[in-house]
């Protein structure tokens, strides 16, 4: 049997409905960078601070920066709006940890959390990560949402050829997806937001 022109126009459109599906991850890659953090980003620290990691999720872009007396602070933007937190930081177990009226936002390697007293409330796994200075940048897209996350480390090893500060890339097993379309630069709003919450809302 021979299938007419309409049918085989029906076929062909969901095969490439079905791709689409399969192959739309999350909104895209994270933005330009530098030692900093991204580059026109409220998630960057501001020269004397020095940023010690930084990062994005499928909905935040956040920056850890120490300050020269060894002190830390908590930069963090959602990105569909720019909505814009600073917060004082402290060092806690493998990441740091902000806090701000019963609520904490705790940024490690592998996440950003966002808990209220000790309830999780949203766990955001960071499909961006630098740690400027140390053997652990990674960058990977993930269609992972789940609120549990692994991690294991190849072993890596960089051979410096000069006194510059080297980052070599550490590798997470994660699901990828390729996204052709970057993020787009921070909006107007995140340049010119309020002070607000990173999680407030949906």
């Amino acid at each position: 049997m021979t299938a007419t022109p309409a049918l085989q126009l029906s076929a062909a459109a969901a095969v490439a409905g079905a791709a689409l599906l399969v192959f739309s991850g999350p909104a895209g890659a994270a933005p330009e960078s530098d030692d900093q953090g991204y580059l026109g980003s409220f998630a960057r620290c501001a020269s004397p601070d020095t940023a010690v990691i930084f990062g994005a999720t499928d909905t935040s872009r956040v920056a850890i920066c120490a300050d020269p007396d060894g002190g830390f602070e908590y930069r963090g933007v959602r990105v569909r709006d720019g909505a814009r937190l600073v917060l004082s930081a402290t060092r806690s177990g493998t990441g740091y940890v902000a806090f701000n009226e019963g609520q904490s936002y705790t940024v490690t390697p592998e996440s950003l959390v966002f808990s209220v007293g000790d309830d999780v409330i949203r766990e955001e796994p960071l499909i961006d990560v630098h740690e400027p200075g140390t053997s652990g940048s990674s960058s990977s897209t993930s269609t992972s949402t789940s609120t549990s996350t692994s991690t294991s480390s190849a072993p890596t090893s960089s051979t410096p050829t000069s006194s510059a500060p080297t980052t070599t890339a550490t590798t997470r097993p994660t699901t990828t997806v390729t996204v052709t379309t970057p993020l787009p630069p921070p909006g107007p709003a995140e340049v010119g937001g309020q002070l607000g919450e990173i999680f407030s809302g949906s």
